[in-house]
Parts: structure tokens; sequence; C-alpha cells
């Protein structure tokens, strides 16, 4: 069923293009969250990285799909400030390790992808659900994609479903007392704020469904 859905490095290209855009137009936003409980540089930090990808993206447009993703991690990763460089740099470079040598890969591959960048994300951040980072918002979101798929839920279904799990993985940071990052040296007073990098993941990942061609 899910093999039948393909999707070509256009598809991703085109995802990147959009992140790009989308963490252009919602920098201020980020930040302000980031002002709340962290340095208040998430959203700028991430605009100066996904700036540099945009510019290079010509460049990598002959890469397989791994290779591409590995230009994009390495570029956020050597251009993205704080810990959002190396947690999104870690994320796409494994993301786009099950397209190793390939142009095109499968709805079932893209769980993989998604699999992989997660979990370099909780390994390289050392965090779990619960600390309010963006795990809460990716871990969730993971483990309902991988339910819906067993479900034999329709390829887009289980996407959307994915993202409502990382919304209110997102959301449910807002309670949260910070363990991880700037924001823990706030304590109690980290309640009551979404974690920006919770709600930047969330965007982030919207935009795979938003470019969905199946």
């Amino acid at each position: 069923m899910y093999t039948d859905c393909i999707l070509g490095k256009d598809y991703f290209y085109n995802v990147i293009e959009k992140i790009a855009a989308l963490i252009e137009e919602k920098r201020d936003y980020l930040t302000e969250l980031d002002a709340a409980i962290g340095d208040a540089d998430h959203g700028f930090n991430l605009s100066i990285g996904f700036r540099e990808v945009s510019k290079k993206m010509p460049e990598w447009k002959d890469k397989d799909i791994k290779g591409f993703f590995r230009s994009v991690g390495m570029t956020l990763l050597g251009k993205v400030g704080g810990a959002s460089g190396p947690l999104y740099g870690s994320f796409f470079m494994k993301f786009g390790e099950p397209g190793s040598g390939k142009t095109e890969v499968t709805f079932q591959d893209l769980f993989e992808m998604f699999k992989q960048g997660v979990q370099a994300v909780e390994q390289r951040g050392k965090a779990t659900v619960g600390e309010k980072t963006m795990v809460d918002a990716l871990k969730p979101a993971l483990i309902t994609f991988e339910k819906a798929m067993e479900q034999n839920l329709e390829a887009k279904k289980v996407l959307e479903v994915f993202i409502d799990a990382a919304r209110q993985g997102a959301k449910s940071t807002i309670d949260m007392i910070a363990k991880k990052g700037r924001a823990m040296r706030l304590g109690e007073r980290s309640k009551g704020h979404l974690d920006p990098g919770a709600a930047s993941s969330t965007m982030i990942l919207e935009v795979f469904l938003e470019c969905f061609p199946c």
C-alpha cells in the first residue's frame, strides 16, 4: 500500500525551499517565543541557517536524497548558532540516510527517514518527552505515524494525524517546567510558555504535508 506512493527528489527540494521561506516569515515569532524562556535568538539563528541553505540549494540538485539532506544538515550545523544548529543539523543529516543512492523513495521509506531524524535529535539533545523541548513534538508525532500505518490509513491521512500529534505535543510544552537548555534556569517560571523548538519543529513537519503529492 505505502510502496505505491513515490516521493521524488523534487518533493524534498520543494519541501526545503518552503521551509526556508516559512522560517523567514516566522523568524520574529520564533524569536519572541525564545525571548520568554531562552536567549531570544531561535528565529534569528534558524533564519541565518536556512538563508544559507537556500543560497546553496542549486549546487545540490544532482545529489541523491542522502547527499542532498547531508548538505542541508551540514549547512545548518555550520551556520545556526545555539542548540538549534546541532539539533536540526543532526535531524536532516540522519533524515536523508534511507535515501542513500536514491532519487526517489516510498512512503514507507519516508517513515524511516523521520524515524532516523527524530532519533538523531533525541541522541544529540539527550532529551526525552516531558522536558520542554522539540522532542515533545517530534516523538509523539513519530509514534503516531507508525500506529497510523499499522491501521492502514491512506498515506495523506497518516501525515495528517502525524502533524496533529506534533501540534498537540508542542502545545503540551506550555504547561511543562523546562528540564533542558537555557530555559531550565527559570524553573517554575518556564511554565506558561510554548517551547520555541517544539514550535519550529512542528512548523517544519507541516511543510511535508503541505507539499505532499500522494
